[in-house]
């Protein structure tokens, strides 16, 4: 029985870190930044390898500041791969970067919550 739930719960952490990482795309997601780090400086600082199309710093809308992540677009996919090689884990306004491809944004979707058992009977008992 134990084998059983051990072996169910290794398939079920196997599936969240594949659908969590995401493919190589254009849109990089940087984590990991200082609160005196703007869009120009973000910018300035992926500028080098390639052609920055947008960058957005996400704002706490009670504060005003910011929440320590943000995006950066390239026009080209190559470019953002080359970027996210040569920045992740470099420091930025004294701050080491975390950086990641951006995962495709959607609304009303599904969430997938893996399950370490095949029956919710754990979650139905009163008591």
């Amino acid at each position: 029985m134990n084998r059983t739930v051990l072996s169910i719960a290794k398939r079920a952490a196997a599936t969240v870190q594949k659908s969590a990482s995401a493919a190589p795309n254009s849109k990089l997601f940087v984590a990991g930044l200082s609160w005196s780090v703007d869009e120009k400086s973000l910018k300035d600082a992926f500028s080098s390898f390639g052609d920055v199309t947008e960058v957005r710093i996400m704002y706490d809308k009670d504060s005003g500041r910011s929440r320590g992540f943000g995006f950066v677009n390239f026009s080209k996919e190559d470019e953002a791969i080359c970027a996210k090689d040569a920045m992740d884990g470099k420091a930025l306004l004294g701050r080491p970067l975390r950086i990641s491809f951006a995962l495709e944004r959607v609304r009303g979707g599904p969430v997938i919550v893996p399950r370490l058992s095949d029956s919710g009977d754990d979650y139905n008992r009163n008591g």
